[in-house]
């Protein structure tokens, strides 16, 4: 009994070690090789054992992953956080148990198996929650270039693919480890040498961040005074520009903005800079409210608007609220947001602008829509000031530059309180801010043509292989079963 005790408590063990490897390599802390140990481990812990013990020891390796990445859920949902990531532990705990047990069906199987599990998390429940996901940490690893080839889902795949190879070296198993990591690198050089655009001209650019403390939600927040931050921090913006960019909510208002005192206020701001002004808007209208992308051009009219797809659950609109509302009561948010349903991008007489509001820069599907509709540049105006600490800023700024990869284009981050940020068409961030100050970065920005094989093909290609992977390990987990042994 006491020798079955510590077997398991040393499994246990093992699988938060796992885990914690597998968040250590993510955002904030972006530890990346740190991601091919915690896959290596994780290979042990499912190494010949039955599905459902693959199933228990995947959902510990993928709570111990997700539960502390997941922590700025609490923001908006207490209960929500737990059941979130309890559920999605369990949806990578199916990937491991639908992996062939021995290996080399095992090594094959499990990176497909884990690449459906992010796809499924990508879309359901509540139109996903794609947040610390493997792809996230490589974004500074030389495996990052793939996602010019089958966008984020690819990296996920190969990520886990590389985290095989190890397994296999540490197993001996030199021919697998090395066919491995030779289709790694034939993929990864093939990212970098791939069609990512071309430069078609260039303009001027200033993003606010107007500072301020962390945690405080755009509905508690004092709408007059972020506003008023906003505007003091413009005067820091040193002419001639071309574009200032401020961040999302930070007009906070009943009614259209065009006939509001601060619609005035930042009319006159894009006359006396003579410059296009893009801000983000929260416009209450009944039941409901708009969250939109506002353009005003350097005459001071109102020229486009944006208006948000992708809401955040619980944060923009309570999923169920018939069911929830009698339990959750006050916690919940008073009232939804409208959906989007035109064009991913603003014109203006700078540049066309494809625009990721926030919580979209997560969903590669937005910024390919915002590329279909001839974006030149991507925008990610965010509203980070609702949570503590950074998980979600650093996780979002990953982001924005593997969509910046992805589709060959800038991205410019504007955050109240941070993080904001230039990235350039490679993901280099080239300025960023910090947390609650008041900054104005500046610099030339390009304006870019042209499609990345990703943005073309979106993600099918990568889903295909993930099933062949699939398919292909019990293939050879079966022959493995059927083929007598030799000899004695």
């Amino acid at each position: 009994m006491i020798a079955f005790a510590k077997r398991h408590a040393r499994t246990v063990a093992l699988a938060f070690g796992a885990g914690l490897l597998l968040a250590a390599s993510l955002p904030p802390w972006g530890w990346w090789p740190l991601a091919f140990a915690g896959l290596a481990l994780l290979d042990r812990l499912l190494a010949d054992q039955p599905a459902l013990t693959r199933f228990r020891r995947g959902w510990l390796v993928a709570a111990a992953l997700l539960f502390p990445t997941l922590s700025w859920l609490i923001t908006f949902t207490a209960p929500g956080y737990v059941i979130a990531a309890a559920y999605y532990s369990a949806v990578f705990a199916i990937a491991c148990a639908v992996t062939p047990p021995s290996a080399p069906a095992r090594w094959i199987a499990l990176p497909g198996a884990w690449l459906l599990a992010e796809a499924f998390r990508d879309r359901w429940p509540f139109g996903g929650v794609p947040v610390s996901r493997l792809a996230m940490g490589q974004v500074a690893s030389p495996l990052v270039h793939v996602v010019r080839l089958g966008g984020t889902l690819s990296l996920d795949l190969l990520t886990v693919v590389a985290g095989m190879a190890l397994a296999a070296a540490v197993a001996r198993h030199w021919r697998h480890a090395s066919v491995a990591l030779a289709a790694v690198v034939v993929v990864v050089v093939g990212g970098a040498v791939a069609p990512h655009g071309h430069d078609v001209g260039s303009f001027r650019a200033a993003i606010v961040q107007g500072g301020g403390p962390q945690g405080t939600r755009f509905f508690d927040a004092d709408a007059p005074v972020v506003f008023q931050r906003h505007v003091q921090a413009t005067d820091l913006v040193q002419p001639p520009v071309d574009l200032v960019l401020w961040p999302e909510d930070i007009v906070n208002i009943e009614g259209p903005v065009t006939n509001a005192p601060e619609g005035a206020v930042l009319r006159a701001l894009a006359r006396r800079l003579r410059a296009n002004l893009l801000f983000g808007s929260v416009e209450g209208d009944g039941d409901h409210f708009h969250n939109r992308q506002v353009a005003i051009d350097r005459n001071g009219d109102f020229v486009d608007a944006y208006e948000k797809v992708r809401r955040v659950p619980f944060g923009e609109y309570v999923p169920l609220r018939w069911l929830l509302e009698p339990i959750a009561g006050g916690s919940l948010i008073a009232r939804d947001a409208v959906i989007g349903t035109g064009p991913a991008v603003l014109h203006t007489d700078a540049a066309v602008f494809g625009v990721c509001e926030s919580w979209e820069i997560f969903f590669p599907d937005r910024a390919r829509a915002a590329i279909r509709d001839g974006g030149e540049v991507l925008l990610n105006p965010t509203n980070g000031a609702s949570f503590h600490g950074s998980i979600v800023q650093s996780q979002q700024i990953a982001s924005s530059r593997l969509r910046a990869i992805e589709t060959g284009r800038w991205v410019l981050q504007a955050a109240p309180t941070g993080f904001s940020a230039i990235i350039d068409a490679d993901g280099t961030v080239l300025q960023r801010t910090g947390i609650s100050e008041e900054k104005v970065l500046q610099g030339v920005v390009e304006r870019r043509h042209g499609s990345t094989i990703a943005t073309r093909v979106g993600d099918w290609p990568a889903l295909a292989v993930a099933c062949a992977l699939v398919a292909l390990g019990w293939l050879v987990e079966r022959r493995r079963r059927v083929t007598p042994r030799e000899g004695p």
